[in-house]
């Protein structure tokens, strides 16, 4: 899959159900070159009109599916689940 197929899809939270906005950018892991976090740009600026948006990194192992239209994650648990991605 290309990095540019990932900026077409949907981030959701599947803790919620939010959509916690569009990918901005990719860790990745220089020694095996495997992608360790998504970063996310989320819509909505917080700090007024010149304001910088904030970004969310969510961990390659909070990622729970990646489908055709969405990539749904896991993000604001304090606990990992034993289902999640490894």
């Amino acid at each position: 899959m290309r990095i540019s197929e990932f900026q077409l899809k949907d981030i959701v939270n599947v803790t919620n159900g939010k959509k916690l906005g569009r990918l901005a950018d990719i860790e990745l892991n220089n020694a095996t070159g495997a992608i360790s976090a998504l970063i996310i740009e989320q819509s909505g600026k917080k700090f007024g009109l010149f304001g910088k948006e904030e970004e969310v990194v969510i961990p390659w192992m909070h990622i729970v599916k990646i489908g055709g239209d969405v990539i749904l994650v896991r993000y604001g648990e304090t606990e990992p689940r034993g289902d999640e991605r490894r």
